[in-house]
């Protein structure tokens, strides 16, 4: 590899969460504090979150690292599991073989060793990864986990670390209970680009550069445009770079060798591929939507409790709803989730489609997949009411009382 042509010890940019590389950000060093106030208060647990990428994995190995030895930590990390299933994980993690147990053996067994662990005065402690995919009984599970308590104190503290998704269901109506005992919950965004520069020269720096300036000053803004900040993708970005300048023999990264990864990768810059992690400019989006679109096909209003908060036209594109400031149109609701539903126009429909949200969206009291829209529909997402108003002068669909054939209707759960 490079490290001989670099004069490095280490490989500056793997892919693999290693804490002796975290570079603590003001949101990482916030997210780690978070996590250590677990083991010192027991009334709740912690909710982190992230973008794929964010640098949550390494932040818990960060932590895990450098906790006492009086805690004993489970940690998990596959989470397709059933409820009996993932209740036996959590007990292998402690040592035990519980596979041949059925639940009620497994929550005893798991009940006196918390016990035990308490009486020893040890902490314990139960860290899931990739939480979003626990399914919604293995999360009934957690919150049953949460409420096990000694005399004075909660008997087991919980971190659950997932992407934005776990925010959702936590959010859902069903888990009123369990988002009750949430104590802190803390969101990782990318990183802004002075820390990105920051982010490269200290792994640089822990790889063994010894103040030496591998990459040239003026690529940093590049890899920041291509990258939005997102860690792992300024390792790749950036490793990538190192062997094209490698293949040069040159032990200074140009900006030819970041084009040339750039070019190897077929990456195009961050805010064309995803508005995921950034705040688009809406009133200039919908501006220049306006100038480029021709006349509107449509516009909806926004209503919540009978008055409407929202009007926006429909022309031709994708306009995105959730909660969140990156989407086209955000809803600051509980119920709504963070990318809950999009509508689709063209010149001849508006189509609204749902994008798997936790509470999904509902005409006329059925809850639907897709539905073309028509004149004077209402549709339901969360406590808003969307209602769509066709400004074409000639319908091309008409108007039925009833779910039609272009609408998908999901069954009742």
């Amino acid at each position: 590899m490079y490290l001989e042509l670099f004069r490095l010890r280490e490989l500056p940019f793997r892919l693999s969460p290693d804490p002796q590389f975290l570079y603590l950000s003001k949101q990482h060093a916030r997210a780690k504090a978070y996590m250590e106030s677990t083991i010192w208060f027991t009334d709740g647990f912690v909710v982190i979150t992230g973008e794929i990428g964010a640098g949550k994995t390494t932040l818990i190995e960060t932590f895990l690292r450098e906790l006492q030895p009086d805690t004993v930590v489970a940690q998990i990390n596959q989470t397709q599991l059933s409820p009996t299933a993932f209740l036996q994980s959590v007990l292998v993690q402690f040592g035990f073989s519980p596979f041949s147990m059925k639940k009620a053996e497994v929550l005893a067994t798991l009940n006196n060793f918390l016990i035990e662990q308490h009486a020893a005065g040890r902490r314990v402690l139960l860290i899931v990864d990739e939480a979003q995919n626990l399914n919604n009984k293995v999360l009934e599970e957690v919150r049953m986990l949460s409420g096990i308590e000694t005399t004075k104190d909660k008997a087991m503290r919980i971190i659950l670390a997932g992407q934005p998704e776990l925010n959702d269901k936590l959010n859902a109506r069903e888990f009123v209970q369990l988002a009750q005992r949430v104590r802190l919950r803390f969101h990782l965004t990318a990183l802004t680009p002075e820390e990105t520069t920051a982010y490269v020269d200290h792994r640089l720096e822990v790889a063994g550069a010894e103040g030496r300036r591998i990459f040239a000053e003026e690529i940093y803004p590049t890899i920041f445009r291509y990258t939005g900040g997102v860690p792992r993708l300024i390792n790749t970005l950036c490793d990538t770079a190192m062997m094209a300048a490698f293949a040069r023999e040159s032990d200074r990264v140009l900006q030819e060798d970041l084009d040339a990864a750039i070019h190897e990768l077929q990456w195009v810059e961050y805010a064309s591929r995803t508005n995921r992690m950034h705040a688009p400019n809406l009133a200039e989006a919908a501006s220049l939507d306006s100038a480029a679109a021709g006349p509107a096909v449509g516009r909806i209003l926004i209503a919540h409790r009978g008055a409407t908060m929202i009007e926006r036209e429909l022309r031709p594109g994708r306009l995105v709803i959730g909660r969140t400031p990156d989407n086209d149109l955000a809803i600051d609701s509980k119920f709504v989730s963070r990318h809950h539903c999009q509508i689709l126009t063209s010149a001849d429909s508006c189509l609204i489609e749902d994008l798997n949200s936790t509470n999904g969206i509902y005409l006329r009291s059925k809850r639907i997949r897709r539905h073309n829209l028509n004149d004077g529909d209402v549709v339901v997402i969360g406590e808003h009411e969307i209602t769509y108003i066709d400004e074409r002068s000639t319908r091309t669909r008409p108007r039925t009382d009833v779910v039609g054939a272009d609408t998908v209707v999901l069954d009742k759960a």
